[in-house]
């Protein structure tokens, strides 16, 4: 479904990623891992066309979407929840998700809209009420909403654990779990690695912006100087 082929990218001068090359299909999750700084969140930002491509290809369902605009990229099927979560303070909970379909034909929207609603019932308990007041995991799962509300056959997930309460970091990853039943694939950004692990059908790790090492998480899990080296990352 997507193929990503030589990707360099970054800002200006700087080259924040080099040479990757990565291929996520239909309901596979796969999980980038690796200390700050190592280019996961620029890589996922230039595949939403949100960073600058430097060389390579992004290949999404036969498409070639190197060239897109961000909002093209979105209707091609992309879609990303990015860390910080950055939902809109001021708006309401349906109107941050509305936001998030602004791609979406409008006699679609409100069964979009009812979905999130499904698979996150506080956000239907909450939709009048302002994104800034609600709890930090609320707002991780409005953002997720958000993101899912555009229908996107890839979801791009940038650090979903971060700062959540073990209980909200288990839901959250059940909807993962839910996403890859409905054959939508998930490209995971995660700091925790044990979760990344527990979820993920594969696994790429970036250093310094190069891709040192790829494979299952099966295989991760039983290469044991690769797993303690993940371990450091958390």
């Amino acid at each position: 479904m997507l193929n990503v082929e030589n990707l360099s990218a970054g800002y200006g001068d700087i080259i924040a990623v080099r040479e990757l090359s990565f291929s996520v299909d239909e309901g596979q999750i796969l999980a980038f891992l690796g200390a700050n700084g190592a280019g996961k969140t620029s890589a996922m930002m230039c595949l939403m066309g949100l960073v600058e491509q430097k060389s390579g290809t992004i290949i999404m369902n036969s498409e070639n979407i190197s060239e897109k605009k961000a909002e093209a990229r979105i209707r091609s099927g992309l879609a990303i929840v990015p860390e910080g979560r950055r939902v809109f303070p001021d708006l309401s909970v349906r109107e941050n998700l509305l936001v998030g379909g602004h791609t979406v034909a409008a006699h679609i929207m409100t069964a979009a809209i009812d979905y999130v609603y499904s698979v996150f019932p506080r956000l239907a308990e909450r939709r009048a009420q302002s994104a800034g007041s609600l709890s930090g995991g609320e707002q991780q799962m409005l953002a997720l909403g958000r993101a899912l509300v555009s229908q996107p056959k890839l979801l791009i997930v940038d650090e979903l654990s971060l700062g959540l309460m073990p209980k909200v970091v288990d839901e959250c990853y059940a909807v993962l779990d839910t996403l890859k039943r409905n054959n939508i694939g998930v490209l995971l950004v995660e700091q925790n690695t044990d979760r990344a692990l527990s979820v993920a059908d594969k696994i790429c790790v970036l250093e310094a912006g190069n891709l040192i090492w790829s494979g299952s998480a099966m295989e991760a899990k039983n290469n044991a100087s690769l797993t303690e080296r993940l371990m450091g990352f958390d």
